[in-house]
């Protein structure tokens, strides 16, 4: 039986005690931080009646996550993820003790409300690419699939009980026993990851340091014209349905008159819908591709938007907040799950982070601007302007098809060690990789067009130059170059190359003629004495 067949289905995760633990905290600690939204975007309705003021709360949340994405992940491959996890857990509890304090003694203003909705931005920009990282610590390697859903719907349980929990204790308590609920949560979340007994990290010669982390995921998301693909999709959706998100408050107050009670209760229908979104999903994928899907997604959020235009009566605003949901969770795990499935593990971390960059910066861009668009033209012209520009992205976005995310990206490992001669510093660098290929020239327009394909692979597992040269006194000899930063670098290529680019310089290697293979060269720079 394969590990794959012998999971034991969706919820098998959760018997294993670690992941059931964490997850059971982590829906909790989701749950406070629901609410405290709540009670934030309700606050900035009391102190300020203005859309863009309101739209700005949505903006500092995400704004740092946009931000601090990349970064996030990349300490997220170099420090220790527990301790990283507490500290993060001890910033957004600081946040919501100091919201606690000054609405209890009435010294919350508009400024100091955006700034600690700022702060706590900043602390999920550094949490999420951790709590994505560490589900394979936690189950066994057949059930991780199983318990990235989970996680999933986790955070859409928390969805649909935060934001009404929170909704009802601000209209019976007030704001401050709302920001002390979330408190609890994280103490929580902080005793959980005390008690986790994580194994210290192995050390690894080869392990990168931040800027050269930083460095190789950049070129490594700047040469993935798959990952672009997704990046472009994430980008158009969720700069037009942010509207529906930044203006949601006003809807809900000067609308369809309701207070922060039914506020809570209309994202509780969001989480509600997402989750029977979630349970339907494998029935829909069996019937829809994947752009067929976030075609649907798009659709059924413009129609949203539609509705709620129209001021509708709340219980009809709380049905089509339902299929709102539904939509949203449809978009997310396509759009998410389309980005995992284009990476390799090695980059994994670093390229969600990016894809959130993306999606974050567009939820932010998208806020301010409807918020501006709210001041000129009012709250419903806005929501209808969004649905038309959703529905027309949409259509055409349809036509950018999503990849299919089918290659085999396992590491074939299939690079011979290079030949050195003594040892080499890791940290030395830069290193000229030349490989010499023999091609005849009936073969070479084939030859140039497969090496080009090639070229984008390099530079995605480390070649920050790359080019191809000919020997002018033999045609027939083509030389193969790219640069790598350092020694080190280069030896992590080796372990990065995949077996579908392995089959990638099969093709390559299919035109060269002769007894032996390609000859491979490595050059380094010379450090010579006395030179600045």
């Amino acid at each position: 039986m394969s590990a794959a067949k012998s999971s034991g289905g969706t919820f098998a995760p959760l018997a294993q005690p670690v992941f059931a633990v964490l997850w059971t905290a982590t829906v909790l600690g989701n749950t406070g931080s629901f609410m405290r939204d709540v009670a934030s975007a309700w606050l900035m309705t009391d102190l300020s009646a203005s859309p863009a003021a309101v739209a700005m709360v949505q903006a500092a949340g995400t704004l740092p996550i946009f931000l601090l994405a990349i970064p996030a992940g990349v300490l997220t491959d170099i420090l220790d993820r527990r301790k990283f996890l507490i500290a993060v857990q001890l910033l957004l509890a600081s946040v919501s003790i100091s919201l606690m304090v000054l609405s209890q003694t009435g010294m919350l203003s508009v400024s100091s409300l955006i700034g600690l909705t700022f702060l706590g931005g900043i602390g999920a920009a550094l949490m999420g690419p951790t709590w994505q990282a560490i589900v394979p610590e936690l189950v066994k390697r057949e059930d991780v699939k199983s318990a990235v859903a989970l996680n999933s719907l986790g955070i859409n349980i928390a969805r649909s009980i935060g934001p009404a929990a929170g909704g009802l204790l601000l209209a019976a308590f007030g704001a401050g026993i709302t920001y002390g609920a979330d408190v609890a949560s994280y103490i929580v979340v902080i005793a959980a990851l005390v008690w986790w007994p994580r194994a210290k990290n192995a050390n690894d010669a080869l392990q990168e340091n931040f800027f050269g982390a930083f460095r190789a995921g950049l070129r490594y998301t700047r040469s993935s014209t798959p990952l672009h693909v997704v990046l472009l999709r994430a980008a158009i959706f969720f700069a037009f349905a942010s509207a529906v998100w930044a203006l949601l408050p006003l809807v809900a107050r000067q609308l369809l008159g309701g207070d922060a009670g039914f506020y809570g209760i209309l994202l509780g229908a969001v989480g509600a819908g997402a989750i029977g979104g979630a349970l339907v999903m494998p029935k829909l994928r069996e019937r829809l591709s994947s752009d067929g899907l976030l075609l649907g997604a798009a659709l059924i959020t413009a129609a949203v938007m539609g509705v709620l235009a129209l001021a509708p009566p709340k219980v009809v605003a709380i049905i089509v907040l339902l299929f709102l949901g539904g939509a949203w969770i449809t978009a997310l795990t396509t759009l998410n799950g389309t980005a995992q499935s284009v990476l390799p593990n090695w980059v994994r971390g670093r390229g969600l982070a990016v894809y959130l960059t993306v999606f974050n910066g567009a939820m932010t861009a998208g806020s301010l601007g409807w918020g501006a668009v709210g001041e000129a033209v009012g709250i419903q012209s806005t929501l209808i302007i969004g649905a038309i520009g959703l529905l027309i992205a949409g259509l055409i976005m349809h036509r950018v098809k999503l990849p299919a995310g089918d290659a085999d990206l396992v590491p074939s490992n299939h690079w011979p060690e290079p030949l050195v001669a003594e040892p080499i510093a890791h940290d030395r660098g830069p290193v000229l990789i030349l490989i010499e290929y023999k091609v005849e020239k009936q073969h070479r327009t084939a030859f140039l067009h497969a090496i080009d394909h090639l070229s984008r692979e390099r530079r995605r597992d480390g070649a920050y130059g790359w080019g191809v040269t000919e020997d002018s006194a033999d045609p027939e000899k083509i030389v193969e170059w790219f640069m790598v930063e350092s020694w080190a670098e280069h030896l992590r290529q080796h372990k990065r190359v995949s077996n579908a680019d392995a089959d990638l310089q099969g093709k390559v290697l299919a035109y060269h003629v002769g007894p032996d293979k390609p000859v491979v060269r490595h050059f380094m720079t010379i450090n010579r004495p006395g030179a600045a």
